[in-house]
């Protein structure tokens, strides 16, 4: 065959030879180059890509396209989408699978969708929180029942000194257990199964000594006995128990106002009080003695847990300063330790929002600084107007629960020794100048040492907690 070979249809820009099969004549009046069902259109091969095949492709898969960062994640999207290399070249023009990515990469812009938002981890169990602050107050209605039973006075030293041992020991305790709780329940129930017992015996025993001996000595002895096993409760979150346990507390104090219940029911509800709570304590604990042991589980070393009984006994003594000059401050104090809780677990949740919301360390420092600010506020707000109702110095009592909550922040990171330092630093401080009377006078002891110690603390929390490498 001799010269051009006409192309339909369209002249040779277009890449495809028609071939008409054998059949009728169309009619005149239909255009020369329009084919119909006879017609078998034969593709020759490409010269280069095929752009409209490529853009159905990135609109078809923009959505994925969009959010990535290089053009191989494109090259995996494809391969993940079943394209081989056959279909890449003769279906898109292109000579291989990355050659096609970036094709697809260039065409797309870029889109960087927000995840969608998590669960909050640290959400915290409102009521759980509430009961527990409400559960650290109502012990103190048995020192109201039999308020006319002893001499206060006398048996006060006695008291307070076994108090403050029991909550040191209690707090080291505590620590000690939610570590071996870590590892399993029959591991926490065997170490308070040993230390809560050795805790009320050395608070019992110590207690001796500014007693005497006496009747002083068994009234310590059940204080260190309910503090002990309240403390094994708590631990293994056994709060409405307690909260049964102490109802015949309640019940005694509720009807005080309108009826006098005389000496044997004064006497008779707190030690029908503390059997109860003996004996749910030794329910718990057998239930978390059944459940099977882990295999090769390793004991947490003991000098882990002294920083918590330190920073127990420096807490006690502050909230026992304290409450030489204003008792029911500390009562006001007892029962925001439910709201302090819960704002721990809110402090937490928020940093972990804030970690996802900020890009620099600065601004995550800026927003750390503010989350602190804005807890401490909600903690301390209450706080106030209930010191001014009850007549109290609001100064020292906020001072005081910033120290408290803010030590209890940094131990919650892990941060116990510098906590359990700074507020030994403040309780010693303060302690000595009421012991011996030293400047600047009692009345101001307290306020300055715990102002300080706020200081320090609100510092080593924004050094610590201003960093996102401890929310991560």
């Amino acid at each position: 065959m001799s010269g051009p070979m006409s192309l339909e249809p369209g002249g040779a820009e277009q890449d495809t030879l028609a071939i008409r099969l054998a059949g009728p004549r169309p009619p005149r009046r239909r255009p020369r180059w329009a084919l119909d069902d006879a017609t078998l259109a034969i593709r020759l091969p490409r010269r280069g890509p095929d752009d409209e095949a490529v853009s159905e492709l990135a609109a078809e898969l923009a959505d994925r396209i969009g959010p990535a960062v290089h053009p191989y994640e494109v090259a995996a999207l494809l391969e993940a989408e079943g394209l081989s290399a056959s279909v890449i070249n003769e279906r898109y023009g292109h000579p291989n699978l990355f050659s096609l990515a970036s094709a697809l990469y260039e065409r797309v812009p870029r889109t960087f969708p927000e995840p969608a938002p998590a669960a909050d981890p640290w959400r915290p169990d409102t009521v759980r929180c509430l009961l527990r602050g409400v559960l650290f107050a109502l012990p103190g209605l048995a020192y109201l029942l039999t308020a006319p039973l002893f001499d206060a006075d006398g048996y006060a030293p006695a008291l307070v000194v076994a108090g403050l041992v029991s909550w040191a020991w209690g707090q080291a305790l505590g620590h000690r257990a939610h570590l071996r709780l870590a590892t399993g329940h029959q591991e926490a129930g065997r170490t308070l199964l040993a230390g809560a017992p050795a805790g009320a015996v050395v608070a019992t025993a110590v207690a001796a000594l500014p007693a005497g001996g006496g009747p002083v000595t068994l009234v310590a002895a059940a204080q260190s006995a309910y503090l002990a096993a309240a403390g094994v409760l708590l631990v293994l979150g056994r709060e409405r128990l307690l909260l049964a346990a102490l109802s015949p507390l309640v019940a005694g104090t509720a009807v005080l106002p309108w009826w006098e219940p005389g000496t044997a029911l004064r006497a008779g509800l707190p030690v029908l009080a503390l059997l109860a709570t003996l004996s749910v304590t030794g329910w718990a604990l057998r239930g978390a003695l059944a459940v099977p042991a882990v295999a090769g589980a390793s004991r947490p070393r003991l000098l882990w847990s002294l920083p918590y009984g330190l920073f127990g006994l420096a807490a006690g003594v502050l909230v026992l300063l304290e409450g030489r000059e204003e008792p029911y401050a500390v009562i006001v104090l007892t029962l925001s330790m439910g709201p302090a809780e819960w704002l721990l677990y809110r402090y937490r949740g928020l940093s972990v929002a804030a970690l996802r919301a900020t890009a620099t360390p600065a601004g995550f420092l800026l927003c750390s600084a503010g989350i602190l600010g804005l807890c401490l506020l909600a903690y301390l707000a209450p706080l106030l107007p209930a010191a001014l109702l009850l007549g109290a110095d609001p100064v020292a009592l906020l001072l005081l629960a910033a120290v408290l909550w803010t030590a209890l922040l940094l131990q919650a990171f892990g941060a116990a020794w510098s906590s359990a330092g700074i507020c030994l630093t403040a309780a010693g401080g303060a302690g000595a100048v009421v012991l011996f009377g030293l400047p600047p006078g009692a009345a101001l002891a307290l306020p300055l040492g715990c102002g300080a110690a706020a200081l320090c603390l609100s510092a080593c929390a924004l050094w610590l907690l201003g960093r996102p490498a401890p929310h991560a």
